[in-house]
């Protein structure tokens, strides 16, 4: 399997497929690359070449005990990069790893940056604070983190079954195969990393990130995403990126990109080829 060793010396796992301009995609928590299955096969499909890696102690990378921050996160993104020497990419990020990607994007981005993308994505900063009055508590990462360390099998069960596509909603038909995909992903990380990443994608302030990216970005959110709600997130990083577009998606909630790819893919594809 393809592996790049960090500066650090840990092995991340990437998938890279594909041929023509490069998509890179980057996972939410505590899922891997394997979140972004309906993407991948949909772009190398439409002629582009499509790279997805799983975040340190994520899936297939390397289940160590350390570096689960988002500085590093996005030096990981960087060491694939140029590994692979990618110029002109589209950097699509869901969730945390739309964190990923503002982060990766202001920091390491440059030149070989052509877009990016962010769906359903924490930034600018999910958790309450004095400066964000319309957080979250930190009371819901700890009860995360308390679950996690006590059943994390039954508590990846339960947000897959409920909140993260919205089968907890009425009248909603829940995808088996959907909740198993999603469990299996959290299960084969490592409890460690995802317990610390908590924190992570939860307590980071990513504004001076969005200020400082001034490229095309394309933001997409479910009106009805109970992980991360709009009004803190992609409203108010819409407003901080120079060349930003929202689109909001009535009644779709988090994990939109799996049961209604067909939806997300196509705005994907406008995007990237306007």
């Amino acid at each position: 399997m393809p592996f790049v060793t960090t500066d650090d010396g840990v092995e991340i796992f990437y998938k890279d497929w594909g041929t023509g301009q490069p998509i890179m995609f980057h996972h939410g928590w505590p899922l891997s690359s394997d979140g972004w299955d309906a993407q991948l096969l949909f772009f190398v499909h439409h002629g582009y070449r499509v790279v997805a890696h799983d975040r340190r102690g994520h899936g297939r990378s390397a289940h160590v005990g350390y570096g689960h921050e988002m500085d590093r996160y996005a030096s990981d993104v960087a060491a694939i990069v140029t590994h692979l020497d990618l110029h002109d990419v589209v950097h699509v990020g869901h969730s945390a790893g739309g964190g990923e990607v503002a982060r990766y994007v202001a920091r390491h981005g440059g030149r070989r940056v052509a877009k990016a993308v962010l769906i359903g994505a924490v930034p600018p900063t999910m958790v309450l604070t004095e400066s964000n009055p319309g957080g979250l508590p930190i009371e819901g990462f700890d009860g995360y983190r308390e679950r996690l360390a006590t059943n994390r099998s039954q508590f990846y069960l339960d947000v897959a079954t409920g909140p993260f596509y919205g089968f907890n909603r009425p009248g909603a038909k829940p995808s088996q195969g959907a909740i198993l995909h999603c469990w299996r992903q959290g299960m084969a990380g490592n409890a460690q990393a995802h317990y610390e990443s908590i924190e992570a994608f939860s307590e980071t302030d990513f504004t001076e990130d969005l200020q400082a990216i001034d490229i095309p970005t394309l933001l997409l959110h479910g009106a009805d995403d109970q992980i991360v709600p709009i009004a803190d997130s992609s409203e108010l990083s819409a407003a901080l990126i120079k060349s930003a577009t929202l689109k909001v998606y009535p009644g779709l909630s988090h994990g939109m990109c799996t049961v209604n790819s067909e939806t997300i893919n196509a705005d994907l594809l406008d995007f990237v080829e306007s």
